[in-house]
């Protein structure tokens, strides 16, 4: 087999998506615990917002410099950087996906602000049922019996958690609003980013740089609306080796998650992507109360596999349904309509790119 027949092969794809989901993991976890560690109590400050902008300059600055890099160096790999990178047309039209990436990366954090790792997972577990509500209210797609049976688990499971939580008053009100939002903010950037692709030619590169310019111009009036002044924090922080540190660390995560993320969800679909982070988070859960020396009663971890188990069991079914599917067109002999294909992209979890949204 040639080098050429290998790189289109189903083994060179299995290995492709493999390695990009266990980056995603990698580093979404040690996302979550720079961010927990930047956004606790340690500091004297209160001011997620400036942390996450933060985060999205120095996306913009990394990629526009391993662009500038790859020019000086010609072909080194760096090719798939954005090469005009200020197109203020992509920049208009990406900003749709960049309001719901400001509100994702925002409730994140917030969310992550006001509960602890451990819980994290399951404060942000409604994902798949926000992804089903939206696929149903703007796609219009019909959501099986079977489907919803697997939300209503994970539904059962997300509120046994919060009565775990509560009943030990380790929980706020803040901690799950922002959690039940950044859900559907999730839930929309994965779709939104599917439909969005096509437009930078599908590289993860150029849309992280353009999502991230967006997102560092829209935070701006946020920070100074919420009151989180840069200069102050600035000032407090000035002296601090580990404040900096973190907040590079913070930063070079933020531009390893935003890549990552896409190419996820370029090489899946936003239905897999949910299922990866999902189940990505369960690992986190069980990281996260080892590291803290967290003891949970059994009813609390009973909750973190109810979501866990109807997760799985939705993903099954979205599966059963798309062999289903396949083979009821594979026994036609004529070709697939717009509608089916369209049927058929949202059993994967795609969205068309020319449907509006």
């Amino acid at each position: 087999m040639g080098e050429r027949d290998w790189s289109q092969g189903l083994g060179y794809q299995y290995i492709s998506i493999f390695t990009v989901v266990a980056c995603y993991w990698v580093i979404s976890i040690l996302t979550v615990f720079v961010n927990k560690s930047l956004l606790s109590a340690q500091h004297d400050f209160d001011a997620p917002l400036f942390v996450t902008w933060f985060q999205c300059v120095f996306t913009v600055a990394v990629c526009f410099l391993m662009k500038r890099l790859s020019l000086i160096c010609g072909r080194c790999g760096l090719s798939q950087f954005p090469n005009q990178p200020y197109n203020f047309k992509l920049l208009v039209k990406i900003l749709p996906l960049s309001i719901i990436f400001v509100g994702m990366i925002t409730f994140n954090n917030l969310c992550l602000k006001y509960v602890n790792v451990a819980f994290y997972y399951l404060a942000r577990s409604l994902t798949t049922v926000t992804n089903v509500i939206f696929t149903f209210i703007l796609l219009h797609q019909r959501v099986s019996g079977k489907a919803i049976l697997c939300c209503l688990v994970i539904t059962l499971g997300y509120f046994l958690g919060i009565e775990e939580e509560l009943f030990h008053a380790s929980l706020t009100f803040n901690g799950v609003v922002f959690g039940i939002l950044s859900s559907c903010c999730v839930s929309l950037n994965s779709i939104y980013t599917k439909k969005v692709l096509p437009i930078v030619d599908n590289s993860a590169w150029t849309l992280t740089f353009y999502n991230n310019v967006n997102a560092s111009l829209l935070f701006i009036p946020l920070i100074y609306f919420v009151g989180e002044f840069p200069e102050r924090i600035i000032v407090h922080e000035i002296e601090s080796v580990h404040f900096w540190l973190l907040m590079v660390v913070g930063g070079i995560c933020g531009v390893s998650i935003g890549f990552v993320t896409a190419m996820q969800i370029k090489l899946t679909s936003p239905l897999t992507h949910n299922i990866s982070g999902t189940a990505k988070a369960c690992a986190q859960t069980v990281i996260a109360v080892w590291s803290y020396n967290d003891i949970k009663p059994w009813m609390w971890w009973c909750s973190n596999w109810i979501v866990l188990i109807g997760s799985g069991l939705y993903a099954r079914v979205q599966q059963l349904d798309m062999e289903r599917l396949y083979k009821d067109k594979k026994s036609k002999t004529l070709p697939l309509s717009t509608d089916d294909a369209v049927s058929k992209q949202a059993l994967l979890g795609d969205v068309d790119e020319e449907r509006d949204i």
